[in-house]
């Protein structure tokens, strides 16, 4: 995957470059601001210097209730909505190919910009106040906060820690998810512990609930499998465990029971208990390489594809992974669909957005179909795989999903099976991701 560079202040109006700071001079500026962050256990710089827009930001303004918000980007720049309303509440504006990845706290979302992972305030929070907590919004905001990164790629949030990984370098750094709030109030970036892969690559890392961390293998030629090192700080990790049958490793997702998966081109790797298991595809060429796991269930969702060749492939089969069991299966859904179709709802069922504009409500466990959901008109996706298209985001019990061909988005009722809410958009939506508030 390739990312866009960081637009220049230049390619800014005059009106944004005031209202924003300098947002690119402050990816330049990290390398002061962040030199504590390139080494395990060392602490963020002070960022106080890095925001002098900050004197003109709105107030916050109490709330009765935490206000989910959804964040998406556009052709250029990043557009924020009321999740309940679907109203438009702020923005900002930054050019190029960006990704979107939220950074754990329920409030800031990850920018990945390339050289950079920039942190967007989606201006929704809370704040726990002895038996109760007490709830903010304010205007969303692009910070001048950022983690340097050669080829920012993957961010994951599990066991309450946030793990970004640099595909130029192999760096892998990880902070408290919780700690990011504050540290950004009081000026500076959490304590981050760094650990370097052997070989950069375009990989994943996973931090677990007792400390360990599962990082992919691999190099700019070719990716093989995962290792899982000892918990610990930086380079001084130990390896306990690796298998390297997974060609084309790819993406990760959690189950139940913590059991951590790995997609690949025969089949999937998945880390449970101190071991490694190998599911294999019953196709040659089988691959699993976009996952969506839930802590309600123990099976895994996935897409499965069989043409190596194909730009893109368009396959109507889903995977079930099993990984209590390590059974594998394979369920035709009768329509198509993209690596942005897959989803899991509040109890762990596996959601499926389909070309043919139906939200598929499947039964992990048996494969069923429950329910098919008619939410967009029937779409075809496109051979970039940058383009926009119809992108299923779910938080709590309601489905989100874009329609760039009519610019609308749609919320959709998972519990009553319908779409209860859709809004015309100020932009044409690509990524689609959320805040709790």
């Amino acid at each position: 995957m390739s990312h866009h560079p960081n637009p220049t202040l230049a390619t800014l109006p005059a009106r944004k470059r005031r209202l924003h700071a300098t947002p690119l001079a402050a990816v330049g500026l990290s390398a002061l601001l962040l030199t504590a962050c390139a080494a395990p256990g060392g602490s963020a710089g002070s960022a106080t210097d890095a925001s002098p827009s900050s004197a003109s930001k709105p107030s916050p303004k109490e709330a009765g209730a935490p206000t989910p918000r959804l964040v998406y980007t556009h052709d250029g720049g990043i557009g924020v909505l009321d999740a309940a309303s679907l109203a438009d509440v702020g923005g900002a504006e930054l050019a190029g190919f960006n990704r979107l990845n939220p950074a754990g706290d329920g409030r800031h979302v990850f920018v990945s910009t390339g050289d950079a992972f920039r942190l967007f305030d989606a201006g929704a929070w809370s704040e726990p106040h002895g038996d109760h907590s007490h709830h903010y919004v304010s205007e969303p905001a692009l910070t001048d906060f950022a983690f340097e990164a050669d080829k920012a790629g993957h961010v994951v949030l599990h066991a309450g820690k946030t793990v970004l990984f640099s595909d130029g370098s192999g760096k892998v750094e990880s902070f408290e998810s919780s700690a990011l709030g504050a540290a950004v109030e009081d000026g500076k970036l959490p304590v981050t512990d760094v650990y370097t892969t052997p070989e950069a690559h375009h990989g994943v890392a996973v931090e677990l609930e007792d400390g360990k961390l599962l990082v992919t293998l691999g190099n700019e030629e070719s990716r093989s499998g995962i290792a899982v090192l000892s918990a610990g700080k930086g380079q001084d990790r130990q390896e306990i465990v690796r298998n390297e049958d997974c060609p084309g490793v790819h993406g990760e997702a959690v189950a139940a029971r913590e059991a951590v998966v790995v997609g690949c081109e025969n089949g999937m790797l998945i880390y449970k208990d101190g071991a490694i298991t190998k599911v294999a595809s019953p196709d040659a060429y089988g691959r699993l390489g976009n996952q969506a796991g839930s802590e309600k269930s123990p099976v895994i969702l996935g897409d499965y594809k069989v043409d190596k060749a194909a730009k893109p492939e368009r396959p109507t089969r889903i995977s079930l992974v099993n990984t209590e069991t390590a059974a594998l299966q394979l369920v035709d859904i009768g329509t198509s669909y993209s690596f942005r179709s897959l989803g899991r709802g509040p109890a762990g069922e596996a959601l499926v957005l389909g070309t043919d504009g139906g939200l598929r409500v499947i039964d992990p466990l048996t494969g069923a179909v429950t329910a098919t959901i008619p939410v967009v008109a029937p779409w075809e996706e496109s051979a970039t795989w940058q383009d926009p298209r119809p992108t299923l985001f779910v938080q709590g019990s309601t489905a989100y999903v874009t329609e760039p061909a009519s610019q609308s988005l749609h919320a959709v009722d998972l519990k009553a099976g319908k779409v209860s809410k859709s809004a015309k958009l100020e932009h044409t939506a690509n990524e689609l991701t959320g805040v709790t508030g």
